[in-house]
């Protein structure tokens, strides 16, 4: 195996998130209005035709959880507690420059979160019905983006127009397509990017905050690693097992995961989880004269957990399974998340229709399980 030097452009996302702060300090000081949000089921392109910067506040570490227990139950889901507690403790400087945060009722433990973080900042809830197969849910969803729309107006002084709404998916499209064609990367043999730097290629351009820059810097990125892939270099053992991961999102336990497989004779060509391919697949039709109706069509369709029955994830695996040549299947639940650890049966069962190996880990933000992890990866990857 070579190993592939990566391109200047990984480290510029890998520090996206840090140097975020000083770009959203200059937002505010330049009179900007930052939106703080926690879900891929945000319309970003309502912020952005208002605007307004949205930026990601989901915590990632779980340096603030003992903070957050002191109002939240011990046994919630880490990336609720760790959010929370990083808004409370005033540690992470996005929830501070937020001038109102967005979420969705996603999850119980989510919402009711969101009521606390009400008492801080704005907070504006987006009710989301969870059941996609009821012939009103999408007229539900239209109206709660519509009702959205005429917050922001009202709060910020600003006119969201259909043309404004329009340029906004065209350009989000545009960074999906881009975010697909990297996820493509995973499908060669080997693979020409591990899944750790695709993640954290994705996640640092959530940080951004210029699309069109994102996208142009993304271009280069996909471009620069597929010269280098095709001048021999091999990020990748190719005799390294293909592993897609599933379930509940990465960013607290992406390093305790992910790198873990990747050093255990596995590489993570495929990511489906909420951070990955699962909502980037999902375009918007630009040029339909309902743009709010596509705009919710788009969003509604993605297959979260908390939908029921959640066909369009049991959908889409199948496909990926194919697609990239999965040899094992690994699906991760963060603790006390529910509707992923009950969903998990239905994931095994189809995944071992398709006589593919599957397993699932438990886990939280912390590093006590790191040593089990280990252990329990190495002996799947082994058996395959």
């Amino acid at each position: 195996m070579i190993d592939l030097q990566l391109p200047e452009k990984f480290e510029e996302f890998a520090d996206a998130r840090k140097n975020g702060f000083l770009k959203v300090k200059e937002i505010k000081e330049n009179g900007g209005k930052v939106a703080g949000i926690f879900c891929t089921f945000t319309p970003l392109e309502i912020l952005d035709a208002a605007g307004i910067t949205p930026v990601g506040l989901c915590g990632m570490s779980d340096e603030t959880i003992l903070d957050a227990e002191a109002d939240l139950p011990k046994n919630l889901c880490p990336l609720i507690k760790s959010s929370y507690g990083f808004a409370i403790t005033e540690k992470c400087p996005y929830t501070y420059f937020s001038d109102i945060i967005v979420g969705e009722t996603t999850c119980d433990g989510k919402k009711k979160m969101y009521e606390l973080l009400g008492e801080i900042k704005d907070t504006h809830i987006l009710q989301l019905p969870q059941g996609i197969d009821r012939d009103y849910a999408s007229k539900v969803w239209k109206k709660e983006l519509y009702r959205f729309i005429e917050t922001l107006e009202n709060k910020f002084g600003v006119k969201i127009t259909d043309e404004k709404l329009r340029d906004a998916a065209a350009l989000r499209n545009k960074q999906r397509k881009l975010y697909c064609e990297l996820f493509e990367l995973g499908k060669l043999d080997p693979p020409a990017i591990k899944g750790f730097d695709m993640y954290k290629v994705i996640e640092g351009a959530g940080f951004s905050f210029d699309v069109e820059e994102s996208c142009n810097k993304l271009r280069e990125l996909i471009d620069s690693t597929k010269k280098a892939y095709d001048e021999g270099n091999r990020p990748v053992d190719k005799d390294a097992k293909r592993i897609l991961v599933t379930g509940c999102p990465l960013g607290g336990v992406l390093d305790k995961v992910v790198n873990t497989i990747e050093t255990s004779g596995g590489a993570v060509v495929c990511l489906e989880n909420c951070g990955g391919i699962k909502p980037n697949r999902r375009m918007i039709d630009e040029n339909t004269d309902d743009i709010v109706g596509a705009i919710s069509d788009r969003y509604l369709g993605i297959g979260c957990s908390v939908m029921t029955p959640n066909f369009k994830r049991l959908e889409l695996l199948p496909e990926l399974l194919q697609e990239f040549r999965i040899d094992g299947v690994m699906e991760v639940i963060l603790q006390a998340c529910h509707t992923y650890n009950i969903e998990k049966y239905a994931v095994k069962k189809l995944v071992n229709d398709n006589g593919t190996p599957y397993i699932s880990v438990e886990t939280d933000y912390s590093k006590s399980d790191l040593g089990q992890m280990k252990t329990r990866v190495s002996a799947f990857i082994e058996m395959l």
